[in-house]
């Protein structure tokens, strides 16, 4: 219930400052299209924010697009019907359609991979990627889990790839495509992606990883091989491990 009502106050507050922030614009002359991208990119960045601290994407969007929508069914302002696709035009620049393809973004647990050393032993200054590193977290969970290690990020969105910089200082974060990358270079590759492409995951770390590196993928099982490992992040969370080289999935261990 605490976090019930946590909820409805918080995005309360964040649709009532950009109001205030909007009339305060306004009463200072400034044109209400103007005032109005302006709010909505300030409600843009504090919904970021908020989503960087583990707030779900549905409501990372309530967030954002509460005061915009409010401001369209009100009817307040004159605003030219172009501008109502910049929110839009926003998250395709920040999330291209190419990386929803792959995987939405849903942080990493910063406490999710801490069981896997367990079962994962790496050599020290070992390589992990993290393939689709979106803003860091899944960087800051595998930092949590490997301390003498070094960390790789790609991520396709370049906004976010810039912000995993900014919160991974220690990382190597690039802007790339995870398919494109070579795998054979890393001890370790986590995954955080979606059923449907983890054949094509499989396939590529088949071709591509070294003799005992490891595959790592949070919540959803490579069905074409048979796990060296499991753990769970959180009840109903499940880390897969996988060491190269790979074998296949029997019936009975199904």
């Amino acid at each position: 219930m605490s976090n019930l009502i946590r909820w409805p106050l918080s995005a309360l507050a964040v649709w009532g400052a950009a109001w205030f922030l909007y009339l305060y614009l306004v009463d200072q002359g400034i044109n209400p299209s103007v005032a109005m991208i302006m709010t909505t990119f300030a409600s843009f960045l504090a919904a970021m924010m908020a989503w960087m601290r583990g707030v779900s994407q549905a409501r990372t969007a309530a967030l954002s697009m509460g005061f915009p929508v409010s401001l369209w069914l009100l009817g307040t302002a004159s605003v030219p019907a172009w501008v109502w696709l910049l929110p839009l035009a926003a998250v395709v620049w920040i999330y291209p359609m190419h990386a929803w393809r792959d995987a939405p973004v849903f942080p990493t647990p910063l406490k999710a991979l801490r069981d896997i050393p367990r079962f994962a032993i790496l050599p020290a200054q070992a390589k992990i990627l993290d393939a689709g590193c979106g803003a860091g977290d899944g960087l800051k969970a595998l930092r949590e889990a490997y301390v003498n290690a070094q960390w790789i990020g790609i991520e396709f969105s370049r906004p976010l790839s810039w912000v995993a910089k900014l919160r991974c200082p220690w990382a190597e974060v690039r802007c790339g495509d995870i398919w494109e990358d070579h795998w054979g270079a890393y001890d370790m590759v986590y995954l955080f992606q979606r059923p449907e492409t983890m054949p094509r995951a499989v396939e590529k770390a088949k071709a591509e990883m070294k003799p005992g590196a490891w595959l790592v993928s949070l919540e959803f099982e490579a069905a074409e091989l048979k796990p060296s490992a499991k753990t769970d992040a959180s009840p109903n969370r499940p880390v897969w491990l996988y060491q190269a080289p790979f074998t296949g999935q029997s019936r009975e261990t199904r």
